[in-house]
């Protein structure tokens, strides 16, 4: 049974050995998570595009970690452009307009985003549609609109299955800076990146902000050039002050676990080091079994309380008290041993305790006519309670069966 037992837990932990290492050695899966942060290397982060940016504005470029509202309330008189880029920003009123007053100062507000909130849409009066596609394998094609930046051929994305465009603008004050198609050859042209004027300064709006992730910008030569090309309608000769704080991804690391967990080997040395924690608790759990404690059982003080109330009565000289208790407790005796009523005592009460006491009749009788005159007594003598006591002791001696 037991070399049974032994092949079993040897199968067991070869399968398990062989599937950890076909885990440690299994291509690690792409995260597309849509992070935007300027730390994460993953597709869709912002490494690369933080890096290209900070090579490029050097030290004009200023990391801003604290909410853009909070950030311009303390410090209002900077100027610039203010570069914000997430998934998604759905800015609330107070901060769209904080940002807006900014703007209108003369300053720029760069915003890439797949949709800006409804203040930022009634400020600027525009709306928004989806360019929707059910092919797997469908491509988007984009290009910008001047002349200078526009490539010969379109820039193709083939990673999302609808992309957002501006359906409706100011034509007024705004400029279209970018288009995007489902065909090649851009036969409608929808605008995704706008530039708009507002008060003295300059709004632009970017709804395709993966143009600024590592995975888009490093595909192929023409997409680094078409980032660079749309960045290059920030001004270089003023500070930029890329927002940090509206990310999808966490721009820190909440968990030291997350830092250990990031290296593959250090994640699987945890790994093997909780598995063979929980085998170690399994098997050693089958061989040893819980200490028992040990419980002391309540002490029974009844004879020691009985024994002080008696020397208490008795080093006060109260035998009559003991005598009076030492009869009762007697009678109980009586009652409860030989099932008779002590109040009558006559001839069927005698014949009935003699013959369930190995008594004879006569001396029950005498028995009980002693304990009826030692209680008349006015004055009992220590002498007199001895006597009592052993009077009573012997007669439960032998009603007991003891001679």
């Amino acid at each position: 049974m037991i070399k049974k037992g032994g092949i079993y837990i040897f199968i067991a932990v070869i399968t398990l050995a062989l599937f950890m290492l076909l885990e440690y050695n299994k291509p690690k899966e792409v995260n597309w998570f849509p992070s935007f942060a300027t730390h994460h290397k993953i597709p869709y982060g912002a490494k690369v595009i933080n890096d290209l940016m900070e090579h490029r504005f050097g030290d004009k470029m200023i990391p801003i970690f604290r909410p853009p509202y909070e950030y311009l309330k303390q410090n209002d008189s900077i100027s610039g452009t203010y570069f914000l880029l997430n998934n998604g920003l759905e800015l609330d009123k107070v901060e769209a307009e904080k940002l807006l007053d900014w703007t209108a100062k003369g300053n720029t507000l760069f915003l890439a985003g797949s949709s800006f909130g409804q203040t930022l849409s009634d400020e600027l009066n525009f709306e928004t549609k989806t360019l929707y596609s059910d092919d797997f394998q469908h491509n988007y094609y984009m290009q910008l609109v001047n002349p200078q930046l526009k490539t010969e051929h379109p820039v193709v994305f083939s990673k999302d299955f609808n992309v957002p465009y501006f359906d409706e603008i100011d034509t007024l004050t705004t400029t279209v800076l970018g288009i995007i198609d489902n065909f090649e050859t851009i036969t409608v042209k929808n605008a995704n990146i706008i530039k708009q004027t507002y008060g003295k300064g300059t709004v632009i709006l970017c709804l395709f902000p993966k143009v600024f992730t590592n995975y888009f910008i490093l595909e192929n030569e023409v997409n680094t050039n078409y980032t660079a090309s749309l960045l290059s309608y920030v001004d270089d000769t003023k500070n930029i002050y890329v927002d940090n704080h509206h990310k999808t991804g966490k721009t820190f690391y909440t968990s030291p676990m997350r830092i250990f967990l990031s290296a593959k080997e250090l994640k699987w040395a945890y790994y093997i080091a909780l598995i063979g924690a929980l085998l170690y608790v399994f098997f050693e759990g089958k061989r040893k079994q819980r200490a028992i404690p040990i419980v002391t059982p309540l002490q029974n003080q009844t004879l020691a309380f009985t024994r002080t109330i008696a020397d208490m009565y008795y080093e006060k000289n109260r035998q009559k008290e003991i005598v009076e208790h030492r009869i009762n407790f007697f009678m109980d005796y009586v009652r409860s041993k030989f099932h008779v009523n002590t109040l009558e005592k006559n001839d069927d009460f005698y014949n009935n305790i003699a013959s369930r006491s190995f008594h004879t009749k006569e001396e029950v009788k005498q028995l009980f006519i002693y304990l009826e005159q030692i209680t008349k007594e006015s004055k009992i003598t220590n002498e007199d309670l001895e006597k009592l006591n052993t009077t009573i002791e012997e007669f439960k001696v032998k009603a007991n069966g003891r001679k």
